[in-house]
């Protein structure tokens, strides 16, 4: 049977790299954009690929805009079998004291406040169906990583992997899987606005994911093959491993990479 498959902030980045992968493996995929303008944009770019795909703009860091994609998504297809919290938003590069205070709003409001509730919202309905697939995208300060100037963006992750986990506890004996996916260090706009400012940090900056950043083509490929596969009641799908970047680091003298050039 053809998965249904719901990715939020899949209008460019690595959500849009995974909805890619996900309709290449047959998957019927709901794309989502804050807009119509930024949705419509990603359902041309994708209009060559043969598959099942619609776009569904709406605003995910609200409960009515997640309600409202989940109805679409099973208006169109019938059910929702897998579900990715991809969305999430960074600040500028400044000091929390520094940020203006709607910037600290919206990003608290996408990346915490949408996935609570992008979380809950699809897991009720997956209950009533039997069964669903739930993953939260993890990202710089899950892991307690902490990067001067991304204080409020790396508090919103590290607090979305509690609920993550958290969530997966409460639901231990239910139908439905409740995970995390980490990509590592991607090559997106967000990763490209901490290098680009100029700064001598930016300068280090760009010599570090040199190393350990990837192309948003490889990594989601693999997340989306481990998401397919998973057989976990509460899977923590990690692309880079704490071995594979030790790799790197000890091969990088003999290995160039440039993604910045």
């Amino acid at each position: 049977m053809e998965k249904t498959v719901v990715i939020t902030g899949s209008s460019r980045g690595i959500g849009f790299g995974l909805a890619k992968r996900f309709i290449e493996r047959q998957c019927n995929v709901v794309l989502n954009g804050s807009t119509s303008e930024s949705t419509r944009k990603a359902i041309d770019q994708i209009a060559g690929i043969r598959g099942r795909f619609a776009g569904v703009s709406a605003d995910i860091s609200t409960r009515e805009g997640i309600t409202f994609l989940y109805e679409e998504a099973y208006r169109l297809f019938g059910r929702v079998d897998i579900w990715v919290n991809n969305a999430g938003i960074s600040h500028d590069k400044r000091n929390a004291w520094e940020l203006d205070p709607g910037e600290i709003d919206r990003v608290i409001d996408t990346n915490i406040r949408g996935a609570i509730y992008g979380t809950i919202i699809p897991f009720r309905e997956m209950q009533k169906q039997g069964s669903g697939r739930i993953f939260n995208m993890e990202g710089l300060g899950s892991d307690g990583f902490m990067l001067d100037g991304l204080t409020v963006y790396g508090t919103s992750k590290s607090a979305l992997t509690y609920f993550t986990r958290s969530f997966a506890h409460e639901i231990r004996n239910s139908r439905v899987q409740m995970g995390t996916i980490s990509p590592g260090m991607v090559v997106t706009d967000m990763l490209l606005k901490t290098v680009n400012d100029g700064t001598p940090d930016s300068i280090k900056n760009r010599k570090f994911f040199n190393i350990v950043a990837d192309d948003v083509e490889t990594v989601s490929a693999f997340l989306c093959e481990k998401m397919l596969s998973s057989a976990e009641q509460s899977p923590r799908i990690r692309w880079l491993t704490k071995s594979k970047m030790i790799s790197r680091f000890l091969l990088s003298p003999f290995r160039k990479r440039d993604f910045f050039s």
